[in-house]
C-alpha cells in the first residue's frame, strides 16, 4: 500500500504514528468493498449475494466507503507496524481520522508495546524504532521484576517439579473480574491481601506452589483497570486452604478445586504481574486460548465416547439383535459423526481467526464454539452412556467421569449464556447498523 507513515511521539513503551493514504487508493479500496459487501445483501431481483457491486455502492455509498476504511486501515496499520518493526501488545487506537470523500484518508495510530512480549530485545530494549532506544525507568523496573519471576519460578513449572493454580472466582461473584471483592491494600514495598477464592483448580495437588490471584487493587477508575493479579506462595502465612469443593459429588482428588481464604497474606510488592491495573487484561490474553483448548479435549472426548457407543452397541445383544440395530440407534451414531466433524471445522475456524483477525473480531468465533461444542458433546455422552445403561454410570467406564467434567465446562470460562449473549448481540448489531430497508434485507456469511 503506498502509504506515509510519519512518527509523531515515543512515549515510554507506546508510539503514534500518522498515517496518510492517498484519495486514490482510498478508492481502489472502495471498488474492493463494494465486491465484498455485495455478498452480504441481498437486493430486489437480485439472488442473495449477487448483486452487482456498480449498485451496491449506488444503494449504499456510505456504507461501503465505511467497509473500505476500515480495510484500508487494517491494511495501513498492518503495513506501518512491519516497515516501523513495532511489537504490539494489542490492537492500535485509531486517532483523529479525516475521511472526506475525494480527499487522503489521515489517522494518528497509537500503539502500546509492552516489555513482555519482547524480552528477546531486553538488552537496550529496542521496542520502538530499530534505531531508538527506549530507557524509562518504569519499563527497566518491569523488565527486572519480569527476569526474577521467571528465574524463580518458570524452570520448576515448565518441568513439572511444581504447580500453580489460578486464583479468580468467588463465591458471592463467581468468575466476574469487574466485582472481584478480594483486595489487597499496598503497604510500603508489600501488599496485603484479603479475601476468598473457591473453584481453584490444581490447588489440591501437593505439588502446588504458587497462585496467580486476581485482585481488586483500586476502587476508582474505569472498571476493567481496577484489578491486578499478584504471585502467591501458598505457604505465606494467613493462606488457608478450607477444603475441596466437590463437581458432582466428586472430590476431583488429588488435582482438587479448592476453597482459599487470604487473611491478611502479605507479599512483596515485585509479585505482581506485570503492573497494578493490568489484571483483566492478562485474563483476557489468556481466556481465548484457553476456550480453544477446552473445546479440543471436549471433541477428545467425543471422539472416545462414540467410540464406546458403537463398540457397546455392535457388542450387546436384546430381543435377539445387536442394540446397534433397535430403535433409531444407527442414526444417533451418525448424527454423533456429524456433529463432531463440524464442531472440529467450528474450532479450527476459530483458531484460525485468532491467527488473522484482531482480537476483538477473532472473539466472536471463540464465543460461537465455546457456546457450542461442550453442549453437543455432552449429549454425544449422554447418548452413549444410555447405549451402555447402568454400566454408563458406573465406574466401569469412563463416561460417567466424562460426562461431569464436559457438564462443569458449561460453566468454566463463562457459562453458555453469556457466550451466546456476546454472540447474538454482535449478529444483532450487523442487521442496526445497515442502512437498508429491512423488508428486504438479509445477511449471508461467507
Amino acid at each position: 500500500m503506498n502509504i506515509t507513515i510519519t512518527p509523531t511521539e515515543t512515549a515510554g513503551v507506546s508510539r503514534r504514528l500518522q498515517i496518510t493514504v492517498p484519495a486514490e487508493t482510498v478508492a481502489t479500496y472502495e471498488e474492493q468493498a463494494a465486491r465484498k459487501y455485495a455478498t452480504q445483501v441481498r437486493l430486489p431481483g437480485f439472488r442473495p449475494g449477487k448483486a452487482p457491486p456498480s449498485m451496491v455502492r449506488k444503494k449504499f455509498p456510505e456504507a461501503v466507503r465505511q467497509e473500505a476504511i476500515e480495510i484500508v486501515i487494517n491494511e495501513a496499520f498492518r503495513e506501518a507496524v512491519e516497515r516501523e518493526g513495532l511489537k504490539l501488545a494489542a490492537q492500535p487506537h485509531v486517532h483523529d481520522l479525516k475521511a472526506e470523500p475525494g480527499q487522503p484518508l489521515e489517522f494518528e495510530l497509537h500503539c502500546e508495546v509492552r516489555p513482555e512480549l519482547a524480552l528477546e530485545q531486553i538488552e537496550g530494549f529496542t521496542l520502538t524504532r530499530r534505531d531508538t532506544v527506549v530507557t524509562d525507568a518504569l519499563v527497566e523496573e518491569q523488565i527486572e521484576r519480569i527476569r526474577e519471576q521467571k528465574a524463580e519460578w518458570i524452570d520448576d513449572l515448565a518441568e513439572g517439579r511444581k504447580g500453580f493454580a489460578f486464583g479468580i472466582t468467588e463465591p458471592n461473584h463467581g468468575s466476574d473480574a469487574t466485582h472481584m471483592e478480594t483486595t489487597a491494600v499496598r503497604d510500603g514495598d508489600e501488599w496485603i491481601i484479603t479475601g476468598e477464592k473457591y473453584y481453584i483448580s490444581g490447588a489440591g495437588d501437593p505439588r502446588c506452589k504458587i497462585m496467580i490471584t486476581m485482585v481488586q487493587t483500586s476502587e476508582e477508575g474505569p472498571a476493567h483497570q481496577r484489578q491486578s493479579q499478584i504471585l502467591v506462595p501458598m505457604d505465606t502465612p494467613g493462606v488457608k486452604v478450607v477444603g475441596p469443593m466437590n463437581v458432582f459429588g466428586d472430590p476431583d482428588a488429588p488435582h482438587g478445586h479448592m476453597h482459599i481464604v487470604f487473611d491478611n497474606v502479605r507479599v512483596p510488592a515485585s509479585n505482581m504481574l506485570l503492573g497494578e491495573g493490568r489484571g483483566f487484561e492478562i485474563s483476557q490474553l489468556r481466556l481465548g486460548p484457553g476456550r480453544i483448548h477446552h473445546c479440543m479435549r471436549a471433541i477428545g472426548q467425543a471422539e472416545k465416547a462414540l467410540d464406546l457407543m458403537v463398540s457397546r452397541g455392535l457388542t450387546r445383544e436384546a430381543f435377539g439383535k445387536p442394540i446397534i440395530q433397535l430403535g433409531g440407534n444407527v442414526e444417533i451414531v451418525s448424527r454423533a459423526r456429524i456433529e463432531i466433524e463440524a464442531m472440529r471445522l467450528m474450532v479450527l475456524k476459530a483458531a484460525k481467526a485468532m491467527d488473522v483477525l484482531d482480537r476483538q473480531e477473532a472473539r466472536i468465533w471463540i464465543h460461537m464454539v465455546k457456546a457450542m461444542v461442550p453442549e453437543r458433546v455432552c449429549l454425544i455422552i449422554d447418548q452413549a452412556i444410555q447405549m451402555y445403561g447402568a454400566t454408563g454410570v458406573s465406574q466401569k467406564t469412563p463416561l460417567a467421569r466424562m460426562y461431569t467434567s464436559t457438564r462443569t465446562l458449561r460453566l468454566a470460562d463463562g457459562p453458555d449464556e453469556v457466550h451466546h449473549m456476546v454472540v447474538g448481540r454482535h449478529e444483532l448489531r450487523q442487521y442496526r447498523e445497515m442502512p437498508q430497508d429491512p423488508s428486504t434485507a438479509a445477511v449471508f456469511r461467507n
